[in-house]
């Protein structure tokens, strides 16, 4: 482990943490990736975990003693995180997969009973603070969720967001907030609960129709909501809302609170009144906050499932949706390719990726923002699963090999995630192997009919099936849910191996899911095909109700990339007839140059 210097801001910040810890009394203290909403992407107030380590990636936890200190991550960010903390005293410790809270074990392996560890509570979700809570008992070792050491320490550290709220309007909108309330107020008398409090900032812009911009990339505000029978308070700071959506909002029973008063008023709850909360959706600092004499209901937010099962209106925006970014995909195709083909051209950076296919969405109508930062990787990078190209570390697209790009856009008709691989200079057989493999992948997927109710992760084999029976496999899931105008990453379903198939990840008509399955190889290069589909009836007889996958995504999948010996005629077929959907569905959209591109790239093989 190397020996950094003390007078660097990772070094300082970390010796400043351990002063405050042993002011304190603590022995070891933890930074997760999270915030008061259990939030995948953070406001840089919560970014501490970054602020401390360095390391960029969305999934880690910091944990400092007084002789050590280290992040762990999962497989998707190893090659990151090592750059990201070389030169530091931080360690990388690797999560294997289906292992995400490893460090409470090693947190009751290492520390000695009497000890005392330490979290904010308001940052910690209440599934988790269970599990730490028990290991930690069973070895006598004490748990303090009462202190925040990043405000001891972060002395410029970021306010609350200060953007604010606008109405997702008509004709997106396609149910109003008086429905959606009334709806979410019968799932909770339903399950015997006269109020619900909620956190998780997508459930909320979802039930009150309201978006924002307090999270990059996904259109959120920061919240909390405490719905009632009879009205609903939502927790926002000041200045948040104007005086017209505050009117508006007091039309369908909606008042305005200070964020900081949620706590106080789940304290205030009458004895003997039953409140609704989700223990994967809300964390322990707010659970503590509501008094023991109320009644605990504890179930998924009723939200999360309404706002996975787009309605057939939804879904008309999203298939137009696709045609716009299926259109904004070709025109930026069509000038990589020109670009690509052009020896006076000035470098192509992977950066430049990011700025092009971006300036190509926001030419489109409805376009609000990209859905996630542009993962551009040439050779090697498109070997990192969540790799991002920044003005320090880039690659130049020049010489042979493969280019991976996943990116997606906000439109307010729908949220948009896909990744391509195309090739530059020449490729090799091999490449052309792994890539054929991955299509197979995709489309054996695609392809499955499935019983109703069929738990999200058993999917996730048909995907591997044909890369595993290569000897290969990739270290990531194989799709996750999409919102709608939303985030882009939304549950309740997941096809992951490391996910629990519980009852909550069913599958149902109308959920939005990627399928996207990959091969990397480390220092050489990343292949993932990935298209979002939708789900959809595919009859009904004696053994019940099967659903289906319609494709949504519209892009050519690049051919040259293929090797066709190793296509059964079937795939060959669903190849065809997906490049035929989209050469007809796009060809309204462009032009000049995007059109030959479009008409070059489907055809038939």
């Amino acid at each position: 482990m190397s020996n950094p210097s003390t007078s660097s801001p990772r070094a300082e910040r970390l010796q400043a943490l351990r002063a405050a810890m042993k002011r304190h009394g603590i022995d070891a203290y933890i930074v997760p990736s999270s915030d008061p909403h259990l939030s995948e992407y953070l406001p840089r107030r919560w970014q501490g975990r970054e602020w401390l380590s360095g390391f960029t990636g969305s999934v880690g936890t910091f944990i400092a003693t007084a002789d050590f200190a280290g992040v762990w991550t999962d497989g998707r960010y190893y090659t990151q995180a090592e750059t990201e903390l070389a030169g530091s005293s931080i360690a990388l410790m690797k999560i294997p997969s289906g292992a995400s809270l490893l460090h409470i074990d090693w947190l009751a392996a290492n520390l000695q009973p009497g000890q005392t560890v330490a979290v904010d509570a308001r940052v910690l979700g209440l599934a988790v603070a269970r599990l730490l809570g028990d290991a930690l008992s069973a070895r006598g070792i004490l748990l303090r969720t009462d202190i925040d050491l990043l405000d001891d320490i972060w002395s410029e550290r970021p306010g609350l967001p200060p953007d604010a709220l606008y109405e997702h309007l008509p004709p997106h909108a396609t149910m109003t907030r008086a429905a959606k309330l009334a709806a979410t107020r019968s799932a909770m008398a339903a399950l015997g609960a006269e109020r619900h409090f909620m956190s998780t900032l997508d459930d909320i812009a979802y039930l009150f129709n309201l978006r924002g911009a307090d999270v990059s990339f996904n259109p959120v505000f920061v919240a909390h909501a405490l719905l009632e029978q009879d009205g609903a308070t939502l927790f926002v700071a000041d200045g948040k809302a104007s005086d017209q959506l505050q009117a508006r909002l007091r039309e369908d029973g909606v008042r305005l609170a200070p964020y900081a008063a949620a706590a106080e008023a789940l304290a205030a709850l009458p004895a003997g009144s039953t409140l609704l909360v989700d223990p994967r959706r809300i964390t322990a600092g707010m659970r503590a906050a509501v008094p023991d004499g109320v009644n605990i209901v504890e179930a998924i937010n009723p939200t999360t499932f309404a706002k996975s099962r787009k309605t057939e209106a939804e879904a008309v925006h999203v298939r137009a949706t696709m045609e716009q970014d299926g259109a904004a995909l070709c025109e930026f195709f069509a000038w990589l390719e020109a670009e690509l083909a052009n020896p006076q051209r000035a470098p192509l950076t992977e950066l430049t990726i990011d700025e092009q296919i971006t300036a190509a969405r926001a030419r489109r109508p409805h376009f609000v923002s990209a859905s996630f930062n542009t993962i551009a990787g040439f050779n090697a990078n498109g070997a990192i699963m969540h790799y991002r190209a920044s003005k320090e570390s880039h690659a130049l697209i020049e010489g042979d090999g493969l280019l991976l790009i996943d990116s997606g856009g906000q439109y307010l008709g729908g949220t948009t995630d896909i990744t391509r691989v195309v090739p530059v200079g020449r490729i090799t057989a091999d490449h052309r192997r792994d890539f054929t493999l991955v299509l197979k992948g995709m489309m054996a997927l695609s392809n499955a009919h499935f019983p109703r109710g069929t738990r999200s992760p058993m999917l996730d084999a048909i995907a591997r099936a044909p890369i595993w029976a290569a000897g290969v496999d990739y270290g990531h899931g194989t799709g996750h849910g999409v919102g709608y105008f939303m985030n882009v990453h939304e549950g309740p379903q997941v096809i992951s191996p490391t996910a629990a198939p519980d009852p909550h990840t069913a599958m149902e008509p109308g959920m939005i899911t990627s399928i996207e399955p990959g091969i990397y190889k480390p220092g050489r290069w990343g292949i993932r095909i990935e298209n979002l589909v939708l789900n959809v009836p595919a009859g009904a007889g004696e053994f019940g109700e099967f659903l289906r996958f319609e494709t949504l995504t519209l892009c050519p999948i690049d051919t040259r990339c293929l090797d066709l010996a190793l296509l059964q005629p079937h795939e060959v077929k669903w190849l065809n007839d997906y490049h035929a959907q989209v050469r007809e569905r796009l060809l309204p959209h462009v032009a000049g140059s995007a059109r030959e591109w479009l008409e070059l790239r489907t055809r038939a093989i």
